[in-house]
């Protein structure tokens, strides 16, 4: 089996399309996959976002149930 020479792009490597992704929209959009899964109204809270160099991102989120008392 021969091997195959891979190319890594750093360019596109070192360009970290995650920073252009606003905090907001990943907390809606996490707390509407879960509300989806569960079938209950959930809420998403992202704590500090550290960008990593390789495209990456460590954040800590925290998931809990909505409360409305109009349900």
């Amino acid at each position: 089996m021969a091997e195959k020479d891979t190319t890594i792009d750093v360019e596109k490597l070192l360009k970290n399309k995650l920073k252009s992704v606003s905090i907001g929209t990943l907390e809606s959009s996490i707390a509407k996959v879960i509300s989806d899964l569960v079938g209950e109204d959930y809420k998403c809270t992202i704590g500090e976002v550290k960008y990593t160099l390789f495209s990456g991102a460590d954040f800590h989120v925290k998931v809990e149930l909505s409360y409305n008392p109009e349900k």
